[in-house]
């Protein structure tokens, strides 16, 4: 008898878990697509947002030519990131995915970042890139690779990573995520651009400088 027991508490358990694990992702769209929209009048279907009815869906709604023009790179890090995410492509809602072109001066770089809702799959359409992400602590391993022409790194949800161009001539390079909107968070800009301010006392201590140094460094933010 105590070992009937013993069996049903266990099978309750895994119960409970595999609907934890089951209940902790998104849930699959229920109907073909859901195009966001902003105009709540025009509205008849949810599914995690405010759709537009399928029946006045257009092309559209699907279409996004954007990426087909070079970013402009004339900036302090040289380099200029596209998105093509459900901000551009509405027709994107719910369905997990989206794109960037990310352009690069020679020697230009897109600095430290990290995306909160997705993974990244970045491909080198030209030139050459020196990529790496850093694993969580306590380990904080620096994994890095230099990429050619039509390479292809993944970089995982949430870790930071960077790409910067090694080479004397523009680079271009397109990333998949694994999310209609998969947010960045610049390091640099997040820590010392952030508003209002992050405590210069904080700044220090976790840094280990001066707080001179703290202030030039909000200063360029």
């Amino acid at each position: 008898m105590k070992k009937m027991v013993i069996n049903t508490l266990a099978c309750i358990a895994l119960l409970a878990m595999s609907f934890f694990l089951a209940s902790a992702s998104d849930p699959s769209p229920l109907q073909d697509f859901c195009v966001a929209v902003n105009d709540t009048k025009t509205t008849v279907f949810v599914n995690g947002k405010v759709c537009k009815d399928p029946k006045v869906a257009t092309p559209n709604d699907f279409f996004f030519s954007g990426l087909r023009v070079p970013g402009n790179t004339s900036n302090k890090v040289g380099s200029m990131v596209t998105p093509a995410n459900v901000a551009q492509i509405p027709g994107l809602n719910t369905l997990g995915i989206s794109l960037a072109r990310v352009d690069f001066a020679p020697y230009g770089l897109n600095p430290p970042h990290t995306h909160p809702r997705a993974t990244e799959i970045l491909t080198v359409l030209e030139g050459t890139l020196s990529v790496g992400f850093v694993t969580s602590n306590p380990d904080n391993r620096l994994i890095s690779k230099v990429l050619y022409k039509g390479d292809i790194f993944v970089f995982p949800e949430g870790l930071i990573h960077f790409q910067l161009n090694v080479g004397k001539t523009k680079a271009v390079a397109i990333a998949a995520l694994s999310s209609q909107n998969p947010g960045v968070i610049t390091i640099a800009n997040a820590v010392f651009g952030s508003k209002p301010a992050i405590s210069a006392d904080v700044l220090t201590k976790a840094f280990q400088v001066d707080k001179k140094v703290v202030d030039y460094l909000q200063s360029q933010f």
